[in-house]
């Protein structure tokens, strides 16, 4: 199932919804022809023998970088276990590794996940969250809405108690030009029902993930 993108432009006031999928989205050809001319733009040559091979590389990465667009986040989360034997403590799965891409300058965002929850009678496979990760990551991102997409989805799809969502990530955009500030991480959270209401919640699901600075009750 592949998932509505909306891309804002203003042609004529009028909001364009597209798709992946769309008729208007570029052909390989057109896309590696693009490619070609991003390298004449940057002063290189892109017939030269190093060069040649270099734009359908770089398609053939965009196809992996960005899948996630072809891909439905819910999904992932369809699937749940009941038999939890009575269990009705926090779930966390902490140190989800990640690569993104800055949609302000298609820059790498490269970071980690951490999300916990306070289930309703059922759960979700662990392999499932790592997935739900990778599916917004592999999109262009602002880090706040990746962390806001996959609380609001965990919470939509499994509606627990309540959901925990933290990113820390570096962003090559802000270490590779501009300011030029390398150890910089970025740190986002979204808290959603019981981590947001009780502060002793939200602090075992801190400390469970070791987050610096995690305020003591």
């Amino acid at each position: 199932m592949r998932k509505t993108v909306t891309i804002n432009q203003t042609v004529k006031t009028k909001s364009v919804a597209r798709s992946p999928g769309a008729s208007d989205r570029p052909s390989r050809s057109e896309s590696e022809d693009a490619v070609r001319t991003l390298i004449r733009w940057a002063g290189d040559n892109p017939r030269r023998p190093g060069m040649q091979g270099t734009p359908a590389r770089v398609v053939r990465a965009y196809e992996e970088w960005f899948s996630g667009y072809a891909e439905d986040p819910r999904n992932y989360l369809s699937r749940t276990f009941e038999e939890v034997a009575g269990y009705d403590e926090i779930v966390v799965l902490r140190d989800i590794a990640f690569e993104s891409h800055c949609e302000h300058h298609l820059a790498p965002i490269i970071g980690r996940a951490h999300i916990g929850y306070l289930p309703r009678k059922r759960v979700v496979g662990i392999s499932k969250l790592a997935r739900l990760v990778d599916v917004y990551a592999k999109r262009f991102q602002i880090q706040e809405k990746m962390t806001a997409e996959i609380a609001a989805c965990l919470n939509s799809v499994l509606k627990p108690h309540g959901v925990a969502v933290v990113i820390e990530a570096a962003h090559q955009c802000m270490t590779t030009r501009g300011v030029h500030k390398s150890g910089v991480t970025m740190v986002t959270s979204q808290m959603l029902g019981i981590f947001r209401k009780r502060a002793e919640t939200r602090h075992e699901f801190l400390s469970a993930i070791n987050l610096r600075g995690a305020a003591p009750l």
